[in-house]
């Protein structure tokens, strides 16, 4: 690292930012909070429209879903609508109020509300008719399905950008043209008829898993997040953090981690993670002496782990229990330890950082006390605690997040009462809750548009077999790459790999690449959808067991968040610290290696996952220790510091240690201790002096 650079970056205080400011910066980053002005008539009309929709959700949470095809159909309906109340098309200019703009709203986006409603609507409405019109569709069915494609594809290039629609789209061209199609990828095509009786009508396409999740989980975690929010759990975490960690040695950065980590747990979105606790962490990183970039990158980093840790997990946890028809406890047990190997990551960087640096930690009077925080704000850990013992006991994910939000509801009420009375506290605790109901609501509408037309997708990829045949040709690649990499393996004297550990490594490589770059244009849960549609079939054709599986392209998928040139999360965090965007994004890959290294570990060595067939004890302290000293021995080797400074060989020593260490074999592992453990002694005999880096 540029050492006079570091000194210029890092000097002089950071940015002061409003809450506004804060507003726009997620706004830029994330097309999801890029709401639209409205005039004063729709924006109560919109509201409503939002507090009745998580009304709705919260209500047959706790008393009964109606029929999935029904409660699909009302959940979409509504929120296309609001999408196109909520999403301008191009620009938030102001639309004077007449007669091709009725209420300050252009006649098209009311044409395409109503329009994409009804079909919406259609559906549920035929629904007993189904058996007799799936094969055999009526012209009606064709317009209404063909209607509700074209508004889904819009409906989510507004809330969410070109790159899922574009995909959407040539997946469509791709079933069409079958018979034009190259090589393996040929197929007979179908006709437009039989594409929208397959995408609509069934329950392969926008009605299918994808959206039934988001209706049936999502929406109901969403809603308590913000809720949990209102009551101040999230300030709890940033507060009982600092009084934790603040002390030591680079004490913001740790700050950051340990924050991040317990607001994802209840948060969906890396961006709104980072902004919400950046806005603290970043300053205060930057006032003790961490380069501006390097403080994003923390923050971002640390933010983006939020999805990958229970209860939440951005909400993927929920898809895969549809997916693999697996209790919600394995799904989160089997996160636990992945997700404290990326969060172990960071805090290892962020403290070697600190030591090569010579940053102090936090004083006693810069920290808050952990008792009094805990003492004035446990009431708002309520609702957490409770969501996990209704989760543990077996309950649904939705009967969970029911009791939740009105423990949060409850909790709500208690506090204003307290603080303000009886009349005054009544009035504030409603208008918190209509302010909670709307904004979870509207926090959903992208998420559920983005999820329909991923219905497209997934409904094309079983209307071809398309899956399957990608399958084939990746796996044939990654053998070819494998037979050639062992004829030149077989010079050395002992074995390094087969043929078939090479063909698996080649393989999960080539799917890591595809999920880091479709999570580049789309959101970590589209992203997860299609590649569990797409990539999973290639890693279970080579003996993956399935949660494994869609384990590894999950943390991949959420890797894009912090991957240039689209490290979203870091742009965000960049714009907090008035740093280098490119440079955070760049140095936040660096600091999210343990989510990069382990999906590879948990791959060869299950075990890792507590919960998987075949689990031994055995294994898993080998897989767990190989791959914490691994992520130790990489961390120092790109820090430049261990206990002292490092020399250049000593660094690729330590590379080399951590590749071999966080192969789940025995041997390997050996080998890289061994390789360790003459670089441990040197530093610590000290046998050259340490030096501190100038700040």
């Amino acid at each position: 690292m540029n050492e006079k650079h570091d000194k210029t970056e890092a000097a002089g205080d950071p940015p002061v930012l409003t809450t506004a400011d804060l507003a726009k910066l997620e706004e830029r980053f994330d097309p999801e909070m890029r709401f639209r002005s409205l005039g004063r008539s729709l924006t109560i009309l919109s509201a409503t429209i939002m507090f009745l929709l998580s009304c709705y959700h919260f209500y047959t949470a706790g008393y009964g879903i109606p029929r999935a095809t029904t409660h699909r159909g009302i959940h979409m309906a509504v929120t296309i609508f609001l999408v196109f109340l909520s999403f301008s098309a191009f620009s938030d200019r102001p639309v004077r109020a007449g007669i091709l703009a009725p209420f300050g709203l252009p006649l098209a986006d009311w044409v395409l509300a109503i329009a994409g409603a009804v079909a919406a609507l259609y559906v549920p409405w035929i629904y007993d008719q189904l058996a007799f019109r799936v094969g055999n569709p009526l012209p009606i069915d064709i317009v209404m399905g063909t209607i509700l494609i074209v508004v889904l594809l819009e409906a989510t290039r507004r809330s969410m950008g070109w790159p899922l629609p574009v995909i959407a789209i040539l997946f469509m061209a791709y079933a069409y043209f079958g018979r034009s199609m190259p090589g393996i990828l040929v197929h007979p095509g179908a006709s437009w008829s039989n594409i929208v009786n397959h995408l609509y009508l069934t329950s392969q396409g926008i009605y299918g898993t994808a959206l039934g999740v988001i209706a049936t989980y999502v929406f109901h975690f969403v809603l308590f997040g913000v809720m949990a929010t209102k009551i101040g759990l999230g300030q709890l975490f940033i507060d009982l953090a600092s009084a934790l960690a603040g002390r030591y040695a680079g004490g913001p950065a740790k700050v950051a981690v340990l924050s991040s980590a317990m607001l994802g747990s209840i948060s969906g979105s890396s961006i709104a993670n980072t902004v919400t606790t950046g806005a603290l962490t970043i300053p205060a990183m930057i006032r003790i002496g961490y380069p501006r970039h390097f403080a994003a990158a923390v923050e971002a980093a640390a933010s983006t782990g939020g999805q990958i840790t229970p209860p939440v997990m951005g909400a993927v946890a929920f898809l895969m229990i549809e997916y693999l028809g697996l209790p919600l406890t394995t799904i989160l047990t089997a996160a636990l330890v992945p997700a404290f190997m990326h969060f172990f990551g960071v805090l290892v960087q962020v403290h070697l950082e600190a030591r090569r640096l010579g940053l102090r930690g936090l004083s006693r009077d810069e920290l808050p006390n952990a008792w009094r925080v805990f003492k004035s704000g446990w009431l708002s850990t309520v609702p957490l605690i409770l969501l996990i013992v209704v989760l543990l006991s077996g309950r649904t994910p939705f009967a969970a997040a029911f009791w939740a939000i009105t423990s949060c509801i409850a909790v709500l009420l208690v506090q204003k009462l307290i603080a303000m009375g009886v009349v005054r506290g009544l009035r504030a605790a409603a208008e918190d809750l209509w302010e909670g109901f709307v904004l979870g609501a509207k926090q959903s509408l992208a998420i559920t548009a983005a999820a329909a037309l991923v219905g497209v997708v997934i409904g094309v990829v079983t209307l071809t077999g398309v899956g399957f045949k990608i399958a084939y040709m990746v796996t044939g690649v990654a053998a070819d790459w494998a037979t050639s990499v062992s004829g030149w393996l077989s010079v050395l004297p002992f074995e390094v790999m087969g043929v078939g550990a090479l063909t698996l490594l080649f393989t999960l490589l080539l799917t890591a690449v595809v999920c880091i770059l479709m999570g580049c244009g789309i959101p970590t849960t589209a992203n997860y959808i299609i590649m569990v549609a797409v990539a999973a079939p290639i890693l279970g054709l080579l003996g993956v067991q399935p949660l494994v599986a869609h384990f590894f392209v999950f943390y991949y998928g959420v890797l894009a968040d912090i991957t240039p040139p689209v490290a979203m999360a870091a742009y965000a965090a960049a714009g907090i610290a008035g740093g280098n965007a490119f440079k955070a994004g760049n140095t936040a890959f660096r600091l999210g290696m343990g989510k990069v290294l382990v999906p590879f570990v948990f791959a060869f060595s299950p075990s890792l996952l507590l919960v998987t067939d075949g689990f031994t004890w055995g294994a898993f302290f080998l897989a767990a220790g190989g791959a914490a000293l691994g992520i130790w021995a990489l961390a120092s080797a790109v820090s430049n510091w261990l206990f002292a400074p490092l020399h250049l060989i000593e660094r690729v020593v330590l590379v080399l240690a951590a590749l071999l260490l966080v192969a789940p074999d025995l041997m390997a592992t050996a080998l890289g201790i061994a390789l360790m453990i003459p670089i441990i002694l040197r530093q610590m005999m000290g046998v050259w002096p340490v030096r501190r880096v100038a700040r």
